[in-house]
């Protein structure tokens, strides 16, 4: 089975005798070592020494570390300093604070901070709701995590997570020109999270909650909405699940099958798996069989975990039981949000006509697209490096551009689907094919789209303090 890498760049600054032919010893050993030499500046020169600096392109962390030992292993040379692109990337943070008015007057520094500012903070005194308007909250979002799930490492802690969280940050900016900042908290104590998000929030328009273990990130998402006034959402699930309901959507629309007729498996029951399930069956899938690690749960199941038991009582109509291939034969649907490997291929051939198989455990995911290829009609994965990626950038921006934008008191379940068939439609259906069912992340009409659905919803639904108005010859823009 293929194992992803991620290929990036050493920056390898070396000393070596000044002699004929150390350059071509150099030039051998990273190749031999499974490098390619992208660029050579000299540093120094002596008689006897020469001091380069070595760009070399790498494909993984590993053949990083061949290249380093074998230039260390050359006769006379020394290794002076060694980094590499990423690491680069993230030298004092990716993120930074920066003012929106110069100040470089008297007049300035009065307008922005004392005496002129207390004008601006006894009218928010007086009326809290111009702290949407006068503050950073009208454009900010705070992303919080506790470092117990981050991407494929698990519980890493909060310094572990801060650079995952930094670039949530950038993603929001970059992509829906929203304010984010990482919030990691050093605790793992549910009352203690949901404590320190309610006393920080107001300084924040939206909570984005990032990379906590379930199933503690169920309550924490509970609570938090219950406290406060602002969108809160759990990324790693309703991301997750908005994105897998938009590739669904276009997926049955491939095959030539209704969302109420599919009969759907989804392997993992943790955060992504439970809301995926949930958002499913809000859609009207007619029937979801959630497989976890003991076999499918079902209402012969006695469950500990309240998250199974409400799972067992609304899934699983017929009531299968036994683990995935037992439950997989007849279905349309496999949807994998749990580990690598699971899913043989042989066993899509058990599934109805046209089988739709979304792999999504990440970096390895429940079967290779090429394995599950002959079988299946439509496949998909989290990966970047076959069609079909079923990314939560997809998503997220989207959700909370429009949230923030008509000030939503939360983000609902209908907010959510909206933003499911915001982002299925950007697919048009002279475009929709079994290798091109969601749009790519850097399409710029992602964003746009799933803000204005996920608006409107909110308006819809009664949990929007803000209308949205359309001007003569502009855009939708939202009123004071």
């Amino acid at each position: 089975m293929p194992k992803p890498s991620i290929s990036f760049t050493l920056i390898i600054r070396i000393e070596m005798p000044n002699e004929p032919g150390a350059f071509g010893l150099l030039a051998n050993a990273v190749g031999d070592a499974g490098g390619t030499i992208a660029a050579v500046d000299m540093h120094t020169v002596t008689r006897s020494r020469v001091v380069r600096d070595v760009t070399i392109q790498v494909p993984s962390d590993a053949v990083a570390s061949e290249v380093r030992h074998a230039l260390e292993s050359i006769d006379g040379a020394r290794i002076v300093s060694a980094s590499d692109s990423t690491f680069l990337a993230h030298l004092g943070g990716k993120i930074r604070v920066e003012p929106k008015i110069p100040v470089k007057t008297r007049q300035d520094l009065s307008t922005v901070y004392t005496p002129g500012v207390a004008r601006v903070s006894m009218a928010i005194a007086a009326d809290p709701s111009k702290a949407f308007q006068l503050t950073i909250k009208r454009n900010s979002v705070a992303v919080v995590s506790d470092g117990t799930a981050v991407l494929g490492l698990g519980d890493i802690g909060p310094l572990g997570a801060l650079p995952v969280m930094e670039g949530k940050a950038m993603l929001f900016r970059q992509f829906a020109d929203i304010d984010a900042f990482p919030i990691c908290l050093d605790t793992k104590d549910v009352d203690e999270i949901v404590e320190t998000v309610v006393r920080i929030a107001p300084v924040f328009g939206g909570i984005n909650l990032e990379d906590i273990s379930a199933p503690r990130c169920f309550e924490v998402e509970r609570r938090l909405i219950e406290a406060l006034d602002i969108p809160v959402m759990h990324d790693d699930q309703h991301g997750t699940a908005v994105v897998i309901m938009a590739a669904l959507i276009n997926a049955a629309r491939v095959v030539g099958k209704e969302l109420s007729d599919l009969q759907v498996v989804v392997a993992g029951s943790g955060a992504a798996g439970t809301a995926t399930i949930k958002m499913l069956l809000e859609a009207g899938v007619r029937d979801v069989i959630p497989v976890d690690r003991a076999g499918a749960l079902s209402r012969s199941g006695n469950y500990e975990n309240s998250h199974w038991r409400w799972l067992a009582e609304h899934c699983n109509r017929e009531n299968r039981q036994g683990g995935l291939a037992d439950v997989l034969p007849g279905t349309d649907v496999f949807i994998g949000v749990s580990a690598p490997g699971i899913l043989p291929a042989e066993a899509i051939a058990t599934m109805a006509r046209d089988p739709i198989v979304f792999a999504m455990a990440n970096p390895t995911p429940e079967i290779m697209p090429d394995a599950a290829a002959p079988y299946a009609a439509v496949v998909a994965t989290g990966r970047s490096d076959f069609p079909n990626q079923v990314n939560n950038l997809l998503a997220f921006p989207g959700i909370f551009r429009g949230a923030l934008d008509v000030r939503a008191r939360c983000i609902s379940e209908r907010m959510k689907l909206a933003a499911a068939y915001a982002i299925a439609a950007i697919v048009t259906d002279d475009e929709r094919s079994p290798e091109y069912i969601v749009p790519s992340v850097f399409d710029a009409r992602v964003v746009d789209a799933v803000a204005r659905a996920v608006g409107a919803a909110a308006l819809e639904e009664g949990v929007a303090r803000r209308a949205l108005v359309k001007n003569e010859g502009e855009d939708l823009t939202a009123s004071v």
